[in-house]
């Protein structure tokens, strides 16, 4: 076994302490020889002696007062031009300022708050030249004859069931058939004594039981694409208690359809925070039971569609109501108007809200 030796670095021959010593003395020798000869011109000669015998520099650099560094001279340019684009940084950067095209104008704040109409006040300010129309017929189920009074309507009505009704199940299944989309019309607590009906939704219950009831009620009509309220005046207004119902909604991707029975109602921006595709209605067509009185609402639905692009209104099956519908659809597409599902009604009110909103905060 060999072990390694460390490499050891060579030393240099040191001249030996005596020849040093020698000529050190030889040069102090001469030095004294020369100033007890020559006195003081002898003295004169010293500093052409060191500059013989020193390195070129020597004797100038131990004689400065105060040695000098070098420094880094840095060159500073002039000020930029104004641009929104430049980096700011601690050292001046050459850069180009971007055109006029592209610089970012500083927008003026507004002197006073800016009201938003809401989406069913405001319109754009040109009729629209295609105008949709979506009609939703609810508290269906109960009355058989009537129900399929409304199933022989244009497939783009939509029908809405009461979940309680005993025949619920069988007729949503054959207006799903049909082509019809079908909601499941949810009953939810109104203001004073009102009944919705049972397992109705109320501001009382916890989330839990909300869900339940809400799920029970879906169960009983599998082809529904979402809900709409079934009274709720007292319910629609309740943000917190609607929390749940949009969550649900949210997990299944159903829709929310607002029935707007109260002004005070919060069911469209809560259901749309959740990512719930909803809109509330624009016309109730039925509110007073006469002919005349059901017209004057439809020709208020084709004022609104012309002005929004898009309206949708709300009618029950009555049989008023249900006359009336069968001759309006029968000739909307000669009046310009286009009978759409809710669905797409929804679908298009979202994107006329969005741009009412953009253009408000413009």
């Amino acid at each position: 076994m060999y072990r390694l030796k460390p490499i050891r670095q060579p030393r240099h021959p040191r001249p030996p302490r005596a020849l040093i010593r020698g000529a050190q003395a030889a040069f102090w020798s001469l030095l004294m020889f020369a100033i007890a000869v020559g006195g003081g011109r002898a003295l004169a000669g010293v500093p052409v002696l060191f500059a013989i015998v020193l390195p070129p520099g020597a004797v100038a650099a131990q004689a400065s007062d105060a040695p000098s560094a070098p420094v880094a001279a840095l060159r500073i340019e002039p000020p930029l031009p104004p641009s929104a684009f430049a980096p700011q940084v601690l050292y001046p950067v050459v850069t180009h300022p971007f055109p006029d095209w592209m610089r970012r104008e500083a927008q003026p704040a507004p002197e006073a708050p800016v009201a938003v109409a809401s989406p069913s006040e405001a319109s754009p300010e040109a009729p629209v030249r295609d105008p949709k129309v979506a009609i939703v017929i609810d508290d269906l189920g109960g009355d058989l004859a009537r129900t399929d009074r409304a199933l022989a309507l244009p497939k783009a009505v939509t029908l809405s069931f009461l979940p309680y009704a005993e025949a619920t199940s069988f007729l949503a299944a054959e207006a799903a058939q049909g082509g019809h989309e079908v909601l499941v019309h949810m009953p939810m607590q109104a203001e004073g004594e009102h009944d919705p009906g049972p397992m109705a939704l109320t501001v009382g219950l916890s989330p839990d039981e909300i869900r339940r009831r809400l799920v029970a009620a879906l169960a009983r009509v599998p082809v529904a694409i979402g809900v709409n309220n079934h009274m709720g005046s007292r319910f629609t207004a309740d943000r917190e208690a609607l929390i749940p119902v949009a969550e649900e909604l949210a997990a299944r991707h159903l829709l929310f359809f607002d029935s707007r029975t109260t002004p005070a109602t919060q069911v469209v921006p809560v259901a749309r925070a959740f990512g719930v595709a909803s809109a509330g209605r624009d016309v109730f067509l039925d509110d007073e039971q006469t002919a005349g009185a059901v017209d004057a609402e439809l020709n208020e639905l084709e004022a609104k569609a012309r002005a929004q692009g898009v309206a949708i209104a709300i009618g029950h099956p009555h049989d008023v109501t249900l006359a009336a519908l069968a001759a309006w659809t029968a000739h909307a597409g000669a009046r310009g108007f286009t009978l759409v599902p809710l669905s797409e009604a929804i679908r298009l009110k979202t994107e006329h809200d969005v741009r009412l909103s953009l253009a408000a905060v413009r």
